[in-house]
């Protein structure tokens, strides 16, 4: 079943958001990758970036699993490479792709799952995407913060877009501010 013009733009802001992401931590500079968040030694941006990867699997398998979505791999948080992730990334953001589709393809709900808490409840794609959308920007702006905290600005190629997650105007979503 095709999408209509609603559910394209909610398949085109996740799009954005997956690449606002992976631009981001494609471009953190290679001396912040592991180095540990001031007054707290077990976190590094690499370990912020691997959850995102990694809870994007948990509502993969969760949400799509049963209903014929691939899961994708988790990543080992204190040892995946910058280049490892963005590239996981890209198949986790898939998957989420593939679990918002499918909830487009049956009527706007993400249908009800033996994994998920509320095992009869359908979940509207526009609430999981929202939901999706709002974890990864927690996200990023920790790593932006990382990075102050250690004393470095990211550079604005990794910054111009961060908060963006609508497409732009006339391109199947929201004006992007």
């Amino acid at each position: 079943m095709a999408a209509d013009g609603f559910e394209r733009s909610l398949l085109a802001a996740w799009t954005t958001n997956c690449r606002v992401t992976a631009s981001l931590i494609g471009l953190v500079p290679a001396d912040l990758w592991s180095a540990a968040v001031p007054g707290i030694p077990t976190r590094t941006i690499r370990s912020i970036a691997a959850h995102l990867h990694n809870a994007r699997c948990r509502w993969v398998k969760t949400l799509g699993g049963e209903h014929g979505v691939a899961v994708p791999a988790r990543v080992d948080q204190r040892a995946v490479t910058r280049r490892e992730l963005v590239t996981a990334l890209r198949l986790s953001g898939r998957g989420i792709a593939a679990v918002l589709q499918l909830g487009c393809d049956r009527g706007g709900q993400v249908p009800p799952s033996k994994g998920y808490t509320w095992r009869n409840l359908a979940l509207d794609v526009g609430h999981v995407l929202t939901y999706f959308v709002a974890h990864e920007a927690h996200h990023r702006g920790q790593i932006v913060m990382a990075a102050r905290q250690l004393g470095r600005r990211l550079p604005a190629t990794a910054t111009a877009g961060l908060w963006q997650w609508r497409t732009p105007r006339g391109q199947g979503g929201g004006s992007g501010r």
